[in-house]
């Protein structure tokens, strides 16, 4: 008698289950995936949607190396966080599964490193130095102000200051410290240009450049943040040209073969193309949503079948289509949300419903503290919406956004870092 036999369904390891990593275990449940994810919030949102949910840090590699082994995952898949990306990486080597390499992992988590190696290769960056309480000031001399201060090993813009002046580091030294693991810091050269944030797939030796958009900032304390995204990039064609050979250059340097990068990058009036820095995974910031929703790529899907170690065909990572797209963040001060303790919110199905939306999403809970836009958390929901050109795009996230209605008390008074009042800004 002939004996059935049954598939092993596959089990993907997610690390971290926030709001980030909501949609990508819930799409691969839907793919027929077994879900494993751990984070260290007990109450983290995506453990309700998971088959397997563990409490602890994904920065504690042998913790999860042995709910990885117990499990008996089959791809780790890190997702919106730098911090899950060398855990991905060690995991995957200690289990013997497809990944991108501890080394590879340090280098593109590590903005010291990344600095180093992509000098060592010649990729145009802005100068920088690695300092520490001990040298920052000498550092800061050598490369002059104004600069940018930053934790070697944070992301989110926590910890990332702009200085014009050495009293303006004294103080702020050690908030940037405060968020490295490590006590260092790396100081680099302010270049004013326009940010480019670059979606690439890379199999092999080959660099698949998906999308570049246009990555808008608000003035003040929060410049770091990106607050609107617009694609198809405005700039130039020789000037993304130029950014493509670019970012090409600067994934060979950090010795990427198999992954998705998130290159930022810097145009300056002059023509330069600058490295800002290069992530190693799928990035946070609806990034995902504008490469489907723009060109009909699904960044989540190639993410799992190269966790598994399964080769990507070129049709997942050809376009479909081009549409222009806008996505417009809701944030305080100097955006439309009011600072304060959150009271009530409603409008969110009319902002769904206006002209030309095609998505919009919310993470405002009732009690929470809405503050002045300075970090990457500090986006409370987005709108997505399409239009005729990049800029018509734009007109319909920003009309739709005034739909919201967010009511507060307690508002916070603006600090000495708020918004000059005379500084205009597009919503």
């Amino acid at each position: 008698m002939a004996t059935l036999s049954i598939a092993r369904v596959p089990t993907l390891l997610v690390l971290g289950a926030s709001v980030s990593q909501l949609a990508t275990i819930r799409q691969a449940r839907a793919a027929g995936f077994r879900v494993v994810t751990v984070d260290r919030d007990p109450g983290a949102v995506g453990f309700a949607e998971a088959d397997v949910a563990e409490a602890l840090d994904f920065g504690d590699v042998e913790a999860v190396v042995s709910v990885a082994r117990r499990e008996r995952v089959d791809g780790v898949v890190a997702i919106s966080t730098d911090r899950a990306v060398p855990t991905a990486a060690a995991v995957a080597e200690r289990l013997g599964l497809p990944g991108i390499g501890s080394e590879v992992a340090r280098v593109m988590t590590n903005k010291a490193a990344m600095r180093s190696r992509l000098e060592e290769c010649g990729v145009p960056q802005p100068r920088f130095a690695v300092a520490s309480r001990g040298d920052a000031g000498v550092c800061l001399e050598r490369i002059g102000l104004p600069a940018v201060l930053k934790p070697v090993d944070s992301g989110g813009q926590r910890g990332l200051f702009k200085l014009g002046s050495a009293g303006e580091l004294t103080r702020l030294l050690p908030m940037a410290l405060a968020y490295s693991r490590t006590g260092t810091v790396v100081l680099e050269q302010f270049v004013e240009g326009d940010e480019l944030n670059v979606i690439a797939v890379v199999r092999g030796s080959a660099v698949s450049v998906l999308t570049l958009s246009d990555r808008l900032r608000p003035p003040g304390r929060g410049f770091g943040v990106g607050w609107i995204h617009l694609f198809p990039s405005e700039l130039p064609e020789p000037v993304l040209a130029q950014a493509r050979n670019v970012v090409v250059a600067a994934i060979e340097a950090l010795g990427l073969r198999n992954g998705i990068a998130f290159p930022q990058l810097l145009a300056t009036a002059e023509g330069d193309v600058l490295v800002v820095e290069v992530a190693a995974r799928i990035a946070a910031g609806q990034m995902a949503d504008l490469v489907r929703l723009g060109i009909g790529v699904d960044l989540t899907k190639i993410a799992f079948e190269q966790a598994l170690g399964r080769p990507v065909p070129d049709q997942l990572v050809e376009a479909e289509f081009e549409r222009p797209i806008a996505i417009r963040f809701f944030t305080a001060s100097p955006g439309l949300l009011p600072t304060g303790e959150v009271v009530s919110v409603w409008g969110l199905d009319d902002v769904r419903a206006s002209r030309n939306v095609l998505e919009s999403g919310l993470y405002i809970e009732i009690g929470e503290t809405i503050r002045p836009v300075q970090v990457d958390a500090d986006r409370r929901g987005y709108v997505i919406a399409t239009g005729t050109d990049q800029r018509d795009a734009l007109a319909a996230a920003n009309a739709a956004a005034r739909k919201l209605t967010v009511i507060t008390k307690a508002p916070i008074p603006p600090s000495e870092e708020a918004m000059p009042a005379d500084t205009t800004f597009p919503l």
